[in-house]
């Protein structure tokens, strides 16, 4: 289990990088774990990116002045 554990958290912080490692995600026991990991991390990094994106929007209106 701690394995799994590790290797999931390591694909988490590749994912959230944009990186991939074909050695680890051809691994017979915690191949498996390390690509949810890439996923979920891809996923995360794709959540920051919109949420940066909003926010700069409706900062970027609120400086447009009152009525635009």
């Amino acid at each position: 289990m701690d394995d799994a554990l590790v290797a999931y958290g390591s694909g988490h912080a590749d994912g959230m990088a944009g990186l991939h490692d074909g050695d680890r995600a051809g691994d017979p026991v915690t191949g498996a774990d390390y690509l949810v990991g890439i996923v979920d991390g891809q996923l995360a990094a794709f959540e920051d990116a919109l949420v940066t994106a909003i926010r700069k929007a409706l900062d970027d209106k609120k400086s447009d002045g009152p009525g635009v």
